[in-house]
C-alpha cells in the first residue's frame, strides 16, 4: 500500500512539474510574439516574468536586452546582455550586441588589469571545477605516496601538477570574483547618472554616468551605493541608479 501511495505521489509531482514547464514554455512563446509584433513593452514584462521564476538562461537574457534596447533603454539592454554573457561567456549574438548597445549609450567600462584579461577564456564554475578535480586528484596521489609499496616518479610529477593546477585555478576564481567585472559589477541603468563626492544630489559630481555604464560596487549606505568608477577614481551613486550583473 506504501509502494502505491509513493507512486501515485511520483506520478503528481511528475505531472505538476511538467505542467510548470508548459506553462513557462507557453509564456516564452507568448513573450517573443509580442517582440515580433513589434510589442516591447509587453515581451519585456514577459520576459522579465521568466527571469524573476528563475528560470534564467543566456538566451532568454539575451531576449530581453533585445527588447529593451528595441525601447530605447540602453542602460536595461546592456545589463542584460551582461548578464547573459555572466552565464555563457561565449554568446556571439549578446557579445555583439552589448557592443552595438555600449556605442549608441556611449557607456563606460570598467579597466581590467591584465590576469584579468587572460583569465577571461574561463568563468568562475569552470575554474572551480577544474580546482576541485586537481584537488582530489592531488589528494589521491599523496595518499598513494605515503601508502604506495614503490614511489613512482610519475605519481610524484602528478600531484605535483594535481597541487599546481589546484592553486592556479583557485587564485583565478578569487581574481575573477573580486576583480574589476567580478560579484560586485553593477549597470548604470539609470538617465543623466552622476557620481558624487558624498551621499548628496547637491553634493560636487565626480563623473557623469551615461546609462549602461560599469561601476563596481564597494558598499552600501541608505539610498546610496559607493563604488569604484570607470576612471578608476570613486563615488557615490543613488542605489536606485544602478543594478547587478550577477543575478
Amino acid at each position: 500500500m506504501k509502494n502505491y501511495a509513493r507512486l501515485l505521489a511520483f506520478l503528481l509531482c511528475a505531472v505538476s512539474t511538467s505542467s510548470a514547464f508548459a506553462q513557462l514554455d507557453s509564456d516564452f512563446a507568448k513573450a517573443n510574439q509580442d517582440y515580433a509584433q513589434g510589442n516591447f513593452k509587453e515581451a519585456i514584462s514577459g520576459y522579465k516574468t521568466l527571469v524573476g521564476s528563475g528560470q534564467w538562461s543566456a538566451n532568454l537574457l539575451y531576449d530581453l536586452g533585445n527588447a529593451y534596447f528595441r525601447t530605447g533603454d540602453f542602460g536595461h539592454a546592456i545589463l542584460n546582455y551582461e548578464r547573459a554573457l555572466a552565464l555563457e561567456r561565449h554568446h556571439p549574438e549578446a557579445t555583439a550586441n552589448l557592443q552595438i548597445a555600449r556605442d549608441e549609450a556611449r557607456a563606460l567600462e570598467m579597466q581590467q588589469s591584465w590576469p584579468e584579461r587572460y583569465l577571461q577564456f574561463a568563468n568562475s564554475n569552470q575554474y572551480s571545477i577544474a580546482a576541485a578535480v586537481a584537488f582530489w586528484v592531488g589528494v589521491f596521489c599523496i595518499v598513494r605516496l605515503i601508502f604506495g609499496r614503490r614511489r613512482s616518479a610519475a605519481t610524484i610529477a602528478l600531484s605535483i601538477l594535481s597541487l599546481f593546477i589546484f592553486a592556479i585555478a583557485t587564485l583565478a576564481v578569487y581574481g575573477l570574483d573580486h576583480g574589476s567585472k567580478g560579484r560586485a559589477l553593477a549597470i548604470v541603468t539609470g538617465q543623466d547618472v552622476q557620481a558624487r563626492l558624498a551621499t548628496a544630489d547637491t553634493a560636487n559630481s565626480v563623473l557623469a554616468l551615461p546609462p549602461g555604464s560599469e561601476v563596481k560596487i564597494l558598499s552600501t549606505r541608505g539610498d546610496w551605493v559607493y563604488a569604484v568608477l570607470p576612471n578608476k577614481l570613486r563615488g557615490w551613486i543613488p542605489v536606485k541608479s544602478t543594478e547587478l550583473v550577477r543575478l
